[in-house]
């Protein structure tokens, strides 16, 4: 869409391309529609005809059955062929519309199923939404009706005039006197109609940007008792809406009701009575052709809107097509044409640089990219634990998601089982690297699916020992529909149970590689023991990286790396860092002198969620 900086004329050839090429695929059907239409719209004109001649024929004494009932069926053949011809031509853009809709929805699927997962992390599910449901939903109307309806709207007139010209020239002038009038201030309503939309545009955008902000931090704010002050943004924004929408629409108002009146059934009927009345008297037609005039000239005002109707939903659609276009031209993920497949479970990172694409000025970071991995060496042997710690933005989450490639490193490379990642085919790469995330995504769908997503063949059985061993199990078996209950509409998880459902379709998929983003982080005591329990299970004899928040959780880690600005600092068991006295250390202290554990007694050892000798004394891991 345009926004106010916004050449509005390249803006609309941008759209007008978007549009033509999104409906290529239906081109054919959609003429193969509008000619029916066109058949059905000709023969509209067969009962004003019907109408002229059964008038003169009962005022001119002829009202035998063999002078009227040729008529009649003429009425007759001309209504039933505008009715079939104009269902035939619907029925044929309606399916055309299915496929379409259907091929788009396909096309998105596929196109998001190429993208690096890491676009997901910086795109919201509502403009995900937006994409694969509105936007495709925003071209029904104009596949599905718009061509044939404009069609019917355009040729019917046509056909109409043509006959009204043909009873007497002046007639036909007559049934379009008031249509310049209209068009005149339609034109002028419209002169400016695609900046004015680019600014209501912006200007809605930044009233729900103030709602969104305000709504997240509404607790915050209330407990500061600085409401009015955080609502202000809100108001002045919609504010400065009401001013820009008023100024614009209510001069546009006021020409739309004259230019409306121009088209309105009393003002048509008594310009074309009273000019018929002076043709008639003048003596230069029959009153029988003034009326069936007439009926032509009410009949043009419909086919008008529906014109209108139809610009408005092109250019709606123009911008939906914009978007779809700009959502295929994203960059897909590099799939290698010869994949190699890992040769163990191990995992190598050598030399990797790492930058986000920045709005920033292109002084924050090479070509306005933010670097957030610097030259980082790492080996990750088979079946150990390594944990990453760092203070927030030191590149602890971005190291940890090229391992299962939500992006590509910028330089350097990150090796599985000796294999760099981008010479692995992306399924066998997600069947070999699994990640839990603290921001759980539970889907819409049954609790027995969301487990088995990463084994959608798996049996009852395993779904179930999966959820036993995440601690989920007894949970969803007490609802009513226990395995068949569908997320958000008979089963309600709290944050912590959410996670070890999570935990589970990590277990059931069984990928021998997972990254950790600590699961306990925010949960209440009793969620926590249960989410270690189910986390103990879940390493059990995998390579395991772990995003580490609370240090007490990974004491025991075979390798503890510590980043700061992108860099590996250090490197090393809990012990040995700690007798460094470097950066962990320091960080070590903060954390027991802090009390940052919270809920436990500080005069024992800190717990440890990964640790796999104590799990295994206390019968957590068999």
């Amino acid at each position: 869409m345009t926004t106010p900086g916004d050449d509005p004329a390249a803006s609309a050839r941008a759209e007008s391309a978007a549009l033509k090429d999104m409906l290529q695929p239906v081109r054919g059907r959609l003429r193969l529609a509008q000619g029916v239409q066109l058949i059905g719209s000709a023969a509209t004109v067969l009962p004003f005809i019907g109408i002229v001649e059964l008038g003169r024929r009962l005022l001119a004494g002829q009202t035998t059955a063999g002078d009227i009932w040729p008529i009649v069926w003429l009425v007759i053949v001309g209504l039933g062929a505008r009715a079939f011809f104009g269902a035939l031509a619907l029925g044929i853009s309606h399916f055309a519309d299915v496929d379409f809709q259907s091929h788009l929805r396909r096309r998105i699927v596929t196109k998001l199923g190429r993208l690096p997962l890491g676009w997901f992390t910086r795109t919201s599910s509502g403009e995900v939404r937006k994409s694969a449901q509105n936007d495709v939903h925003e071209l029904h109307y104009l596949v599905a009706h718009a061509d044939v309806e404009t069609t019917a709207a355009v040729v019917t007139p046509v056909f109409a005039l043509i006959y009204c010209f043909v009873l007497d020239w002046r007639l036909g002038l007559l049934a379009m006197a008031t249509l310049p009038l209209y068009a005149a201030g339609y034109a002028w309503m419209i002169r400016d109609m695609t900046e004015q939309m680019a600014r209501m545009n912006t200007g809605i955008e930044r009233i729900s940007a103030t709602i969104v902000e305000f709504v997240s931090g509404v607790a915050v704010v209330k407990t500061f008792g600085q409401v009015g002050r955080a609502h202000r943004r809100f108001i002045d924004a919609a504010d400065d809406f009401n001013d820009d929408f008023a100024g614009y629409v209510g001069p546009m108002l006021r020409i739309e009701a004259i230019a409306a009146m121009m088209l309105s059934a009393p003002l048509v009927l008594l310009v074309n009575l009273a000019g018929g009345y002076w043709f008639t008297s003048s003596g230069w037609v029959q009153p029988i052709e003034v009326v069936g005039a007439t009926l032509i000239a009410l009949v043009l005002p419909t086919s008008l809107m529906a014109i209108t109707m139809a610009l408005h939903s092109r250019q709606q659609a123009g911008g939906a097509a914009r978007r779809l276009v700009d959502l295929f031209a994203l960059p897909e993920l590099p799939v290698s044409a010869d994949p190699a497949v890992p040769q163990g479970n191990g995992v190598e990172l050598e030399d990797v640089s790492f930058s986000y694409q920045t709005t920033a000025p292109a002084s924050v970071g090479e070509n306005g990219r933010s670097k957030a991995l610097d030259g980082v060496d790492l080996v990750l042997p088979a079946g150990s634990l390594t944990a990453l710690v760092g203070e927030s933005g030191s590149g602890k989450s971005t190291l940890a998601t090229l391992v299962p490639r939500f992006h590509d490193a910028d330089t350097g490379s990150v090796r599985i089982g000796g294999v760099d990642v981008r010479e692995i085919d992306p399924e066998t790469l997600y069947r070999t690297v699994g990640f839990v995330l603290q921001d759980v995504q539970l889907l819409g769908i049954s609790i027995r699916d969301n487990i088995r997503l990463g084994r959608p063949d798996a049996t009852e059985e395993e779904v179930a020992d999966a959820a036993r061993a995440a601690r989920i199990h007894d949970r969803i078996v007490a609802l009513p529909r226990g395995y068949d209950a569908v997320i958000g509409d008979d089963a309600h998880f709290s944050g912590g149970e959410s996670q070890r459902v999570s935990i589970a379709r990590a277990l059931l998929a069984d990928t021998p590689i997972l990254v950790l983003d600590e699961a306990t982080a925010f949960a209440d005591p009793e969620s926590e023991a249960q989410i270690q329990q189910a986390i103990s299970t879940l390493i059990d004899g995998r390579t395991v990286l772990v995003i580490a928040h609370r240090l007490g959780t990974i004491t025991h880690a075979d390798n503890i790396v510590v980043l700061d600005g992108g860099r590996v600092v250090e490197q090393g068991r809990h012990d040995d860092l700690v007798a460094a006295q470097g950066t962990y250390a320091a960080m070590w202290r903060s954390y027991t002198e802090g009390g940052l554990d919270i809920g436990r007694d500080r005069t024992s050892e800190p717990a440890d969620v990964v640790d796999r000798s104590e799990l295994e004394n206390t019968g957590a891991v068999r």
